[in-house]
């Protein structure tokens, strides 16, 4: 589902490519400069729907666009669209410190073994990618019969690595890093939930914390039931493209998305792509639900913030650096990571 900056354009076949294509990063051409140093090319913002400042005018005045409504009014007002049943968003739904916490479990703990992530295809489990990453430590193939990988300190990789053994840095496979799975285990090249893969279960917080969010958008008398979870890492350029998330066994139960660091648009179709879709901003600590009919809604990434005016992290950047230190932060400051917690069965 992931897309780099340099994807050829395809046609403009429906609705939401057309939009995915608007909003996409794209630079201007200029051969006498890297990609790092080109300016990304101006694009039209003023249709998105910002959650952020229709809850500041609800707060401060009562007003609502056309189209949005309130469904409930608790400490952070909880948004919906009227043409799209089942979807509700909460703004600013997570403080600063739930969304330090999150950043640095996503990159320390949800990563671990037994935890599936999309490196396991090539490199098997690998474990304190994190550590290693800030250790500066380099992933080098001991075994290419049983295609086993161990991290080395750089000086020692000569005495270790054999002319025939690859290796390749911590700090690009974290770069690399795209998803995670916590609970139930997804099996990308099935497309469904695998129960016979080792797992662990989604940390306790983390649930309490989904049971909470979910409740609004759940079936009266029922909880919800955190079993499976799949985080998203987004770097620079990066994109998810249109897609349903159609695998767990009833839809009227909630995704629960919490976001986390740079700013992102975030488009929600309808049940067709060739539906015009909605298309808003997701700040850190922004948590989106789709439930019921909203589960039948394409929806997707087609860019994240990066730069300083629009990343809108100055805030988290300054409590991450001062809870956890300078690697947490840097690699925030291009990065976004989204949290999607399901009920499976």
């Amino acid at each position: 589902m992931y897309e780099s900056a340099n994807v050829s354009d395809d046609a403009d076949r429906t609705a939401f490519r057309r939009a995915e294509k608007k909003y996409k990063l794209y630079y201007e051409k200029d051969s006498k400069f890297s990609r790092r140093k080109k300016l990304p090319k101006p694009i039209d913002l003023s249709e998105l729907l910002d959650f952020k400042l229709i809850s500041q005018d609800f707060n401060n005045n009562g007003v609502l666009p056309d189209g949005i409504r309130v469904s409930k009014v608790d400490s952070s007002p909880v948004f919906c669209i009227e043409n799209r049943p089942g979807f509700y968003f909460i703004p600013g739904a997570l403080s600063l410190e739930e969304q330090c916490k999150w950043i640095k479990e996503s990159l320390t703990n949800f990563p671990q073994p037994p935890n599936r992530t999309n490196h396991n295809a090539i490199y098997g489990p690998i474990a304190d990618l994190f550590d290693s990453a800030k250790d500066n430590k380099v992933l080098v193939q001991e075994d290419l019969t049983n295609n086993k990988w161990k991290f080395y300190e750089e000086d020692d990789i000569a005495k270790a690595k054999q002319s025939s053994c690859k290796s390749v840095s911590a700090s690009v496979l974290l770069r690399k890093l795209r998803w995670s799975t916590l609970g139930l285990q997804f099996d990308w090249s099935k497309r469904n939930y695998d129960v016979s893969l080792p797992h662990n279960n989604i940390p306790d917080a983390l649930c309490q914390l989904a049971k909470t969010h979910a409740a609004i958008a759940m079936p009266d008398g029922e909880e919800f039931r955190p079993e499976g979870a799949i985080v998203n890492y987004f770097g620079i350029g990066d994109t998810l493209g249109g897609h349903l998330d159609d695998m767990e066994a009833d839809w009227s139960k909630p995704i629960v998305s919490m976001s986390l660091g740079c700013k992102a648009i975030f488009l929600l179709g309808g049940k067709s792509k060739d539906d015009p879709p909605h298309a808003m901003y997701l700040r850190s600590g922004d948590v989106v639900l789709m439930a019921g009919e909203a589960r039948e809604c394409f929806h997707g990434v087609p860019r994240i913030f990066t730069d300083e005016k629009n990343a809108e992290i100055g805030a988290l950047e300054s409590e991450l650096s001062h809870e956890s230190g300078h690697f947490f932060t840097e690699y925030i400051k291009t990065s976004r990571i989204n949290i999607n917690i399901r009920q499976v069965f």
